[in-house]
């Protein structure tokens, strides 16, 4: 990769993207929304462009060539958003858009970033065969984004690469996250209200989704599938005493305070086997080691 363009760059896992393309030499060009109140994250380099643009916009955008289009960009993530079935649908288009971005500035690999949310509720490793039973809106609009990506880059001669992301924690996550706000909570003596915690889940560093997104580009086979995880599954249980015993906090935790919520998912795991063979990635932070990277920050 020479240069690369991103849509959705702020957050956790584009800013951890840009700066491992950036340290590896590579120009890259990001989209952000001109009411980010977050583009104060993006590093400041040579190799890094900026143009404010909305997902909305794309058309707008021409005059230069890419190599590489990683579209991350997707509104509608959080709260009721997510099932907001105009918005979910109007993401739908803005990928399709993406695509023809893509092409219209020659790149000749494009990577979609789907998510877990795409399979519903499984209470088994989840792997790029496992069946879709997507239950919100989110999930259902991403999985038939991913298909129109697809569909468009094979009629546009694009090489595309379809991942699927499960939970990602690291700086300038969001404030609402599981991991984010029981940092802030422990910082602050707040003491954190939680369900019982029994929930078995697959947590990744951003740094580490970002290496996963790299060898992808490199090393991803045409219209495959990733699965784009840890591998590895703990009780929520286990992640909040981590954070505690991490951040040095003697505020207590309130396990059990609140109920789960309606269709709680119970189990999240990623089967990275795929991933693995196909781009030899190893994830390379352990959740204790993430966390102290990310209380560096």
């Amino acid at each position: 990769m020479k240069h690369v363009i991103i849509t959705g760059p702020t957050g956790a896992i584009g800013i951890a993207l840009i700066n491992l393309l950036i340290s590896n030499g590579v120009k890259v060009t990001v989209l952000v929304n001109p009411n980010s109140a977050r583009v104060d994250h993006l590093p400041k380099s040579d190799l890094l462009t900026i143009i404010f643009c909305d997902l909305s916009n794309l058309d707008s955008i021409s005059g230069f060539h890419c190599d590489t289009f990683y579209h991350l960009g997707w509104k509608g993530t959080f709260g009721s958003d997510r099932n907001d079935p105009k918005m979910q649908e109007d993401n739908i288009q803005f990928s399709i858009d993406a695509v023809q971005l893509a092409h219209r500035l020659q790149c000749k690999t494009f990577i979609f970033a789907g998510s877990q949310a795409e399979y519903g509720r499984v209470n088994k490793p989840i792997g790029p065969d496992t069946p879709t039973f997507p239950e919100s809106e989110y999930g259902k609009a991403k999985l038939q984004a991913g298909k129109e990506c697809s569909k468009w880059c094979n009629q546009l001669q694009i090489k595309y690469i379809r991942t699927r992301i499960f939970s990602v924690y690291g700086p300038y996550d969001g404030a609402n996250s599981m991991v984010s706000s029981t940092i802030t909570k422990l910082q602050n003596n707040i003491v954190p209200e939680l369900t019982k915690c029994e929930q078995q889940w697959d947590y990744l560093y951003s740094k580490d989704a970002a290496n996963a997104l790299f060898l992808l580009a490199e090393k991803g086979d045409h219209d495959a599938i990733y699965c784009i995880g840890s591998g590895q599954v703990f009780p929520l249980r286990y992640y909040v005493e981590m954070i505690q015993k991490v951040t040095g906090s003697t505020t207590p935790l309130k396990i059990g305070a609140i109920p789960y919520a309606e269709n709680q998912v119970m189990y999240l795991c990623a089967d990275i086997t795929t991933l693995t063979r196909d781009t030899g990635f190893i994830p390379q932070y352990s959740f204790q080691e993430g966390l102290l990277d990310l209380l560096k920050t």
